[in-house]
């Protein structure tokens, strides 16, 4: 488990004004974390930095 009290939240460009949206903290080392926006208090995943970018690289792709 990691200590994500000091996370940096932010949304992703591609929200819409519906509130439909996701959020990205990448300021703790060796962890991105993601949560739901409409459940700031819930839970987030994590992923290592190199699986983010496997992620991402993937989702570009449309994969």
């Amino acid at each position: 488990m990691f200590d994500l009290s000091g996370a940096a939240w932010r949304k992703s460009t591609r929200s819409s004004d519906s509130g439909n949206c996701v959020e990205v903290a990448d300021n703790i080392v060796d962890v991105v974390a993601v949560r739901d926006s409409k459940d700031a208090e819930g839970p987030a995943l994590t992923f290592t930095p190199a699986a983010w970018s496997a992620f991402l690289a993937l989702a570009r792709s449309g994969e």
